[in-house]
């Protein structure tokens, strides 16, 4: 791309802003805003939450998470974050977190990068269900059933975000 074709903000809200640059078009988080990603695993399960979207007009199936410096711009720690919302959203805590990498979500359309956070050596603390008005529903679910999980899931019409590829990867290959 050439110096002719900066990025142009179309719209910006409190959290998203619409951009042009060139033929492109695309979304981006405003303000420096992240997203931490929480793969929790231990003793042959995992923790997902499902919530209702309204982007998708449904509910769907992720792994838990939450946004890196929405609320509070100093906070800005993925592990910090990856412990609060795991806390919040599932009511299990972790004993370690390590983080795996930074990855983009969409990177054809969405300028959003998550960074992915392993969490084990888990403790159940509360019921979860994330804050006010978040009405998440929590499941633990065997990693050896989790392609059977995920099926009848979307055989009851829940989406299924794409972070689900890392638990459902190695079935895919075999």
């Amino acid at each position: 791309m050439s110096d002719d074709d900066a990025a142009q903000t179309m719209w910006q809200g409190r959290y998203i802003a619409a951009k042009t640059q060139g033929r492109w078009e695309y979304v981006t988080r405003t303000r420096g805003i992240g997203a931490a990603v929480i793969l929790a695993v231990e003793d042959g399960h995992v923790l997902l939450v499902e919530q209702y979207r309204v982007p998708l007009g449904r509910a769907c199936l992720e792994l838990p998470a939450g946004l890196i410096g929405d609320e509070d711009a100093a906070e800005r720690d993925p592990l910090v974050v990856a412990r609060r919302e795991l806390e919040e959203e599932t009511g299990w805590t972790a004993a370690h977190l390590e983080l795996v990498g930074v990855f983009a979500s969409s990177p054809g359309m969405v300028g959003e990068t998550f960074t992915l956070v392993k969490a084990t050596g888990l403790s159940k603390i509360s019921d979860g269900g994330g804050v006010s008005g978040e009405e998440i529903t929590v499941h633990r679910v065997p990693l050896d059933g989790i392609a059977a999980f995920v099926a009848a899931r979307r055989d009851e019409g829940m989406a299924m975000d794409v972070k689900l590829l890392a638990l459902l990867g190695p079935g895919l290959l075999g």
